[in-house]
């Protein structure tokens, strides 16, 4: 009888074992896939942390870089505009030079009052030098305000014809004394974009002018590009 009997039924201590093992092992398996998970879950997150850290840096850090920029173009503008600003009659907000409308013209009118073509004269030589050392252009913007235009004048239909008018004379002007023709262009905006209240005269006397803004220059396209030259690849 004591022979026929087998191990697991006289409780053999390596049967137990050998239960205990098996029925342990798919445990500890399942919690090793389960904390290998975790960990890769947790790096990915970590590595998506950095990344959205480097970005805002690199953001952070073209910000500051444009700041800087911005404020040393605006330093060698008013550098170069030094003596025409203390003049009280050139004014500099933002990069863009604003000349009240009634030093260079009358009322309604896009005739250059001398007045007006002194101070383009003076305005063009250190101009030119700021122009030329960034290689930009120009833009000479001309502004009125709401009103209409007077009855029964024959030259120009509306404000915007009106400024762009103005905004042209002052072009010619600043070319017939040696600005660069290809360094500047003009642009209308007639009654738009006012910078005070059209309510008072006061307001519109400011809105009547012409400012003058230095813009990068536009890359040349293939189609464009000067005869005889070929586009890189």
């Amino acid at each position: 009888m004591i022979a026929g009997l087998d191990e697991r039924s006289l409780g053999h201590p390596g049967a137990e074992d050998d239960d205990g093992v098996e029925s342990t092992a798919p445990v500890w398996a399942v919690f090793g896939d389960l904390m290998a998970g975790l960990v890769g879950a947790f790096v990915l997150v970590l590595i998506g942390v950095l990344l959205v850290q480097m970005d805002l840096v690199s953001s952070l850090q073209n910000e500051v870089a444009k700041r800087q920029q911005e404020e040393q173009r605006r330093m060698a503008l008013e550098k170069a505009l030094a003596i025409p600003l203390q003049s009280g009659r050139v004014t500099l907000n933002n990069g863009r030079i604003g000349i009240s409308g009634s030093v260079l013209f009358a009322h309604n009118s896009a005739e250059l009052r001398p007045e007006g073509q002194q101070l383009l004269q003076s305005l063009v030589p250190p101009l030119q030098v700021y122009l030329g050392e960034r290689d930009e252009m120009l833009m000479v913007s001309g502004f009125t305000d709401d009103r209409p235009i007077q009855q029964g004048n024959l030259h120009f239909a509306d404000n915007l014809e009106l400024s762009a008018q103005r905004a042209l004379t002052v072009t010619r002007a600043l070319i017939n004394e040696g600005m660069p023709r290809q360094r500047v262009f003009s642009a209308a905006f007639g009654a738009e974009q006012p910078v005070a209240s059209n309510a008072e005269e006061q307001g519109r006397a400011l809105n009547r002018r012409v400012e003058m803004a230095p813009v990068p220059r536009a890359a040349p396209t293939p189609s464009t590009a000067a005869p005889g030259t070929a586009a890189k690849p």
